[in-house]
């Protein structure tokens, strides 16, 4: 869904998530979560590496930051799209605003 449509209030399926469409939600069912709120406390890079072996392929990295951002949110930080994330990844040196 769309960042700026979540509605913390409102999470009753994976696609309530922010930037989670059909596809990340089958991805995120792959992995054994069926509802939002089993995301909180989990390991971004955890989730993404265990994707990529389950799958049998290297993921995207933009799915990390997707993740980050699910996580992140469920942790109680405000929706934001993923790509927010991004520079944090790729030089963990740049602080979030």
């Amino acid at each position: 869904m769309n960042p700026n449509k979540v509605r913390r209030d409102r999470l009753s399926s994976l696609t309530d998530l922010p930037n989670i469409g059909p596809a990340m939600a089958e991805d995120l069912r792959l992995l054994g979560f069926d509802r939002p709120e089993q995301l909180a406390g989990q390991d971004p890079l955890a989730l993404f590496d265990r994707l990529c072996e389950l799958t049998g392929a290297r993921q995207d990295p933009c799915i990390l930051d997707v993740f980050v951002s699910v996580i992140r949110f469920m942790d109680g930080d405000d929706p934001r799209p993923w790509w927010f994330f991004t520079p944090e990844r790729k030089n963990p040196s740049v602080p979030r605003t």
